[in-house]
């Protein structure tokens, strides 16, 4: 079985900055050089940005990009289903994933994206970690990528202004600095699970997958092939 240890540290990046914050995103950047060669490039900005600011202004991005009028969020049930009931159904599996392999979710939910990466290592069934990489990782990052567009963003600032009446900071500087963080934690996801049948696209795109079906055990099975007449 190949290690996942790497996403453990890739977890730091998306916690809430604290006096160990600056030396985690630079072991990070340290552990990407010469192993991911993309996920350490499209990471460099972020290294940089976090070494020269202050802890501040690295606290009130973070909280700008995922907390305060967020521009994304790091629950993936949240971002993958939004309300619809299958973010309440996504949230039970992923409690019961990280209470059988005795993963510390501390104070943050269960599909919280800092603790759903700590998880991966623990993980013994490799199809269910392909099906889970391929179905809901993946979907979930590129989800959250997708928030950064600057069509969006422009659009949810214009909602917030007229529904919340309050006052925006304007073009904050680095205020998209996080999706560098993201795109390098989805380069690695996608290079690690590059070879999975479920990237096949003859297989079914079931959003999920498996994982959300009743189960008491790691879900992951043989998924159904398009039938073509």
């Amino acid at each position: 079985m190949k290690s996942r240890d790497h996403y453990n540290i890739l977890a730091e990046l998306f916690r809430y900055p604290d006096e160990t914050y600056k030396q985690n995103v630079a072991s990070c950047a340290k552990m990407l050089k010469g192993k991911y060669d993309e996920a350490y490039a499209e990471i460099l900005p972020f290294a940089q940005y976090v070494e020269e600011k202050s802890m501040h202004e690295i606290e009130e991005a973070f909280g700008k990009t995922f907390h305060i009028q967020a521009i994304c969020f790091l629950d993936l049930g949240y971002v993958l289903f939004a309300e619809d009931y299958k973010r309440g159904e996504f949230l039970v599996k992923m409690k019961d994933e990280q209470r059988r392999a005795n993963n510390d979710c501390g104070i943050e939910l269960a599909d919280n994206l800092p603790n759903v990466l700590t998880l991966l290592p623990l993980l013994k069934d490799e199809e269910f970690v392909e099906e889970f990489a391929a179905r809901v990782m993946i979907p979930a990052l590129d989800k959250m990528l997708a928030e950064f567009d600057s069509a969006r963003m422009e659009l949810k600032d214009k909602v917030r202004k007229k529904k919340q009446k309050v006052i925006l900071m304007e073009d904050m500087e680095n205020k998209n600095i996080f999706q560098f963080a993201i795109n390098s934690l989805a380069l690695v996801v996608k290079e690690d699970f590059k070879n999975t049948h479920y990237n096949d696209p003859v297989i079914v795109p079931t959003l999920g997958g498996n994982f959300l079906k009743s189960c008491t055990t790691s879900c992951a099975t043989t998924p159904e092939p398009v039938k073509t007449n």
